[in-house]
């Protein structure tokens, strides 16, 4: 194919740097751990006896800033971070926990498919009945946190205590509940009152008025100033000595009803599978099916929309890291991430005569707006 497609940058802080670089300002962790371990820690922090690490989901860096007049603390400086491939909460979240890259943690999407069932699961609500035993295959930070001796704690809604993404992508952390955000930063206070913890606090609120509402909605923007609110109090209130990180899993766009492209059914016919976001489709084939051809006959049908790649192709360009023997086969043999503001959905089973519902925010691509994310320190970790 004479198609080039963009390359990852190797050497981007992202996600996977934020707990184990908690880990060694904490002095659990040092440069024998990383390497025993395959992680890395480029988030340079001021020592601390304790960490909150604060992902507010749906928090991109550039929305942030186009609203910077509603949220002073989370724009008072102007780091980022940049999530990783796919950007969707799934993927992002597990990167984040176990410190590796999809490639590795195996969570390669949303969703995926399953090679040993034929099908494909979500893996965000699906590991309560849907994702086999030991699909993660990476320990948690949380779990390594613990053998270090530092207690890894998570503050999240209660609705997320008994959920089998708890168990697996947060294992070995003790689950504290907070239903509100105000809740979740006096609980995340209370843990860090004395002992040494590695606390993770989750805010989901944002990234669901976003994909309802959009980003650009009033709505959203009176989130991030109860989000920004609360987290100021958080960095006024927290014990000197106790560091506070906080950042998102992936950015946001808005995505206009027209932007909303039913892909060619036609073009479907061999694909087996389809999963991944609207803004970046993983689809499996049967065997047999001449992929080379599916990938240019996309790219003909799909134009300056997107890029199109073979699973060959986004591996080799380091999408989702390195990828392991294991994880190779979970992502999808055709790929398409979303330029601009375009969504691709598969309309093939929607009733004649009926509207499909859409998101308004959405995300999962490449695009500045959903790779990059704020990075603010507070706490022990101002600098």
């Amino acid at each position: 194919m004479g198609t080039s497609v963009p390359t990852a940058p190797d050497a981007a802080v992202n996600l996977a740097d934020v707990l184990p670089s908690c880990l060694v300002a904490l002095g659990a962790a040092d440069d024998a751990w990383l390497r025993d371990t395959g992680r890395e820690a480029r988030i340079t922090l001021r020592p601390a006896r304790s960490a909150i690490v604060v992902l507010v989901d749906g928090l991109g860096a550039n929305a942030l800033a186009a609203r910077a007049g509603h949220a002073r603390f989370l724009t008072a400086t102007k780091k980022r971070l940049r999530s990783g491939f796919p950007t969707t909460t799934a993927a992002a979240l597990t990167t984040l926990a176990t410190g590796r890259q999809p490639g590795a943690h195996g969570v390669v999407g949303y969703s995926g498919w399953n090679p040993h069932e034929s099908r494909v699961m979500n893996l965000l609500s699906g590991w309560d009945d849907e994702v086999p035993a030991g699909w993660l295959r990476s320990e948690t930070v949380f779990t390594a946190a613990s053998a270090l001796g530092v207690d890894p704690v998570v503050v999240a809604p209660s609705r997320y205590r008994s959920s089998g993404m708890t168990a697996n992508v947060l294992g070995g952390a003790r689950f504290v509940a907070g239903d509100s955000i105000p809740a979740r930063i006096d609980a995340a206070l209370d843990a860090t009152a004395s002992g040494q913890q590695l606390v993770y606090l989750y805010i989901p609120e944002l990234d669901s008025i976003g994909h309802k509402h959009g980003w650009q909605s009033d709505r959203w923007t009176t989130a991030l100033e109860l989000v920004d609110g609360e987290l100021s109090r958080l960095a006024a209130r927290v014990a000197p000595d106790v560091g506070v990180l906080v950042t998102a899993d992936h950015g946001v766009l808005d995505v206009p009803p027209d932007s909303n492209v039913a892909m060619d059914p036609a073009l479907l016919a061999d694909v087996v599978g389809v999963a991944g976001d609207p803004r970046c489709r993983q689809l499996t084939v049967a065997p047999g099916t001449d992929v080379p051809a599916l990938v240019e006959a996309f790219r003909t049908s799909l134009g300056k929309r997107a890029v199109v790649a073979s699973r060959a192709e986004a591996v080799a360009a380091g999408w989702f890291g390195p990828v392991d023997d294991g994880v190779l086969p979970r992502i999808g043999d055709v790929l398409l991430v979303a330029k601009g503001s375009w969504a691709f959905n598969d309309d093939r089973e929607v009733p004649d005569g009926t509207e499909p519902g859409r998101m308004i925010g959405q995300h999962g691509a490449m695009s500045d707006d959903e790779l990059l994310v704020p990075l603010r320190l507070a706490g022990a970790f101002a600098q």
